[in-house]
């Protein structure tokens, strides 16, 4: 069966990124089931034979007008399949889609007529976003990290930025690799516009946005530097439940020792 990727190696390399990472979120214990989400803007590698390919699919409403995705193309894990055989089988377990020229609406062209991601409101409404800020950012992903949901069932920790400056205490490397810390966003329905919504705002300050309760969201040039920040917060967040584990509240660096890395690395906050 012909695939979209055949003679296309740059797209192919990306969907072979998006596979690898959803093989790291099954590995972690991120993924269970069908959890976790992952979108890419591949508008970059749509040539003209993309751009006239027929739709395999009818037209499917977002729900919502989006004027920065017109004529945008995106690889989308499919609604109810697994990230591990998305990792394994990545174009029979996810798919291509066109936003049409209303920008509310969308068909799949390839590879197979598998539905997107649930998620598919929240993540377009982060790339129109992005577009319409002039970001590079190309990916967004969503997964549910067990360290780091647990630490959103405390009330204390849904703070503005309490998390963002704990997680970074615990490690340097979490104040370099995610500069602009974490956002929170209060429990919304999963899949609905107010979570929609409310990703967006956090992102206005944010790369990476936690939902309480449910899961995090980040966004990046590409999946596996999305993937990378995550990874960086959960390592802290296991150092800290680790050292509560053992009895003791972990000190943290110093206040003074993170403006030393802000200024070493020159980063915003």
């Amino acid at each position: 069966m012909k695939s979209i990727l055949d003679n296309r190696p740059l797209l192919a390399e990306q969907v072979a990124d998006v596979a690898e990472v959803a093989g790291y979120l099954w590995q972690k214990g991120w993924a269970e089931r069908n959890g976790g989400n992952i979108t890419v803007n591949i508008t970059d590698f749509a040539d003209d034979e993309i751009r006239n390919m027929q739709a395999i699919s009818g037209i499917i409403p977002i729900g919502r007008t989006l004027p920065f995705l017109k004529g945008c193309y995106f690889f989308c894990k499919g609604t109810n399949k697994r990230m591990r055989d998305l990792a394994r089988r990545p174009m029979e377990n996810a798919s291509v889609i066109r936003i049409l020229d209303d920008c509310s609406s969308y068909v799949i062209i390839a590879d197979n007529p598998v539905k997107p991601t649930s998620e598919l409101a929240s993540h377009l409404s982060m790339h129109n976003y992005l577009i319409s800020k002039g970001s590079n950012y190309k990916a967004a992903l969503h997964t549910h990290p067990i360290d780091l949901i647990a630490m959103t069932h405390n009330p204390a920790f849904l703070e503005k930025d309490r998390l963002t400056y704990l997680l970074w205490s615990m490690i340097p490397e979490t104040r370099a690799f995610c500069p602009k810390g974490l956002g929170i966003i209060p429990y919304a329905m999963p899949s609905s516009f107010e979570l929609a919504d409310a990703t967006i705002k956090e992102l206005e300050e944010y790369d990476v946005v936690m939902w309480e309760k449910h899961g995090i969201c980040a966004v990046s040039e590409n999946i596996t530097e999305a993937f990378d920040m995550i990874d960086t917060l959960s390592k802290s967040a296991q150092i800290y439940l680790t050292a509560k584990q053992m009895g003791f509240t972990p000190e943290g660096t110093s206040p003074e020792q993170m403006e030393e890395l802000k200024t070493a690395f020159n980063l915003p906050k």
